[in-house]
């Protein structure tokens, strides 16, 4: 199988994998803190979210990127950004 193949099928799996870690970091959250339900671990894992949902995201995009690839083609130097 071709790499070009290999980055567009990896670019679905990171498109997949963004929202189910939400979903499992969140649902982790909600656990915990049902646990313990302090102010303590409620900041703690607010912060947790707050910070992992960018990262998600950005995974997502890197992940539609890919899969529409446009990572075929990478520059080898710096003059070739230009084109």
């Amino acid at each position: 199988m071709p790499m070009q193949h290999v980055k567009k099928y990896l670019g679905l799996v990171w498109m997949l994998l963004g929202p189910a870690g939400i979903i499992y970091l969140v649902a982790t959250a909600i656990s915990e803190i049902a646990k313990k339900p302090v102010i303590d671990t409620k900041i703690q894992w607010a912060v947790f979210v707050i910070v992992f949902i960018p990262i998600s995201i950005g995974l997502m995009v890197f992940g539609w990127f890919a899969w529409r690839g446009e990572y075929e083609r990478l520059p080898e130097k710096s003059d070739d950004l230009e084109e």
